[in-house]
């Protein structure tokens, strides 16, 4: 069921390139998360698949076979858009039906599978009902069970929870999560949500300017991204510039401009440029001072979330964030002098330097 294969996808809009040279490979049952600012690509590529879009160059199969010249209503595709299209003169019973019944399948049939899409999203109440007396969530699910009711071998989703609350939103990535495994239905999704794309995805594309900028498992982009854009887009990081000075066994001295010198455990030739990658929540305000790498910095900024507070210092010439867990005890406030410290090993040297200022 549904393995997809994007090769060497390019597609223009007049002066403007949507896709460039896009390559990727999703295995059979993958959570495949597609995430990017907007005009990045990744909803042109989502089209692309689904049929709306046709590529300028490139190929895109599913289990090996292409789907280029293969009409929408053919490609055995399911999709689900941000706005759900449901049709508000239905019933739940008659749209999750809608599809089965175009393709002339036996009522007998038709009802089966609906009976098992309305447990499968748990709504086995709610059949009778019209969209308008369904709740946010219970709308979301309605569109789900309707991309699946053919069986389709690939699940297409177009920003599936932007319509909801974040509490909604976060309960339905789990539930959504939990029914994509339990079906095994390889499922492609576009988000730029940053937290929906850890949370639901086995790997994940990060897209820019028409163009794969990293892909990988969530954690693997999080903890090594590949640049700085990378970085920034799935998470929050702290961006050191300087040169290599030397190596000290499997530790690599970093002196930035200021003359401060920071040791990472990623390797580089000396005399090089390089970008060191921090994330904030990888600095740690509990005794620093036997931190291999300090920073202090005033305070100009706290923002308090009740689980943690997160710090903006003024330090080293430039803005450093800190995360900080709200463990009970008395945290420094705005004016304070604060220092931190990290380790070595949770400085990446990234492949792009400079990183580029932050918007």
């Amino acid at each position: 069921m549904g393995s997809v294969d994007i090769r060497n996808v390019s597609k223009s809009y007049g002066p403007a390139q949507a896709l460039a040279d896009v390559s990727l490979s999703i295995a059979e049952g993958e959570f495949f998360g597609l995430l990017g600012p907007s005009g990045g690509g990744k909803t042109t590529l989502l089209r692309a698949i689904a049929g709306f879009v046709e590529p300028d160059a490139g190929t895109i199969t599913v289990d090996g076979k292409p789907i280029q010249n293969v009409p929408v209503n053919k490609r055995d595709i399911g999709l689900m858009f941000q706005n759900y299209a449901l049709f508000p003169h239905l019933s739940v019973r008659e749209n999750l039906g809608f599809g089965l019944s175009v393709r002339h399948r036996p009522k007998a049939e038709i009802d089966a599978r609906v009976d098992e899409l309305l447990a499968l999203v748990r709504l086995e109440a709610f059949g009778d009902r019209k969209p308008r007396q369904l709740s946010g969530g219970q709308q979301q699910r309605v569109a789900l069970a309707r991309a699946l009711a053919t069986n389709p071998r690939v699940l297409l989703l177009d920003e599936p929870l932007g319509a909801l609350d974040k509490n909604l939103r976060e309960e339905m990535q789990i539930e959504l999560k939990q029914i994509q495994r339990e079906i095994g239905i390889t499922t492609i999704f576009v988000t730029h949500d940053q937290e929906e794309a850890l949370t639901l995805s086995d790997r994940i594309a990060i897209m820019r300017d028409g163009g794969v900028e990293q892909v990988g498992a969530p954690r693997q982009i999080y903890e090594r991204p590949d640049t700085a854009f990378a970085a920034r887009f799935l998470g929050a990081a702290n961006f050191f510039t300087g040169t290599v000075e030397g190596n000290d066994g499997a530790l690599t001295r970093v002196r930035l401009g200021d003359g401060t010198v920071f040791t990472t455990t990623d390797a580089a030739a000396p005399g090089r440029q390089v970008t060191l990658a921090v994330r904030p929540e990888k600095m740690f305000t509990t005794s620093p001072d036997t931190a291999p790498n300090r920073i202090s910095g005033r305070i100009l900024q706290e923002v308090f979330t009740g689980t943690a507070v997160t710090y903006r210092l003024d330090a080293m010439g430039q803005t450093v964030s800190v995360f900080a867990q709200n463990g009970g005890s008395a945290l420094p406030a705005t004016g304070d002098m604060l220092t931190v410290g990290f380790d070595p090993a949770n400085a990446v040297i990234l492949a792009d330097t400079p990183a580029p200022q932050a918007a």
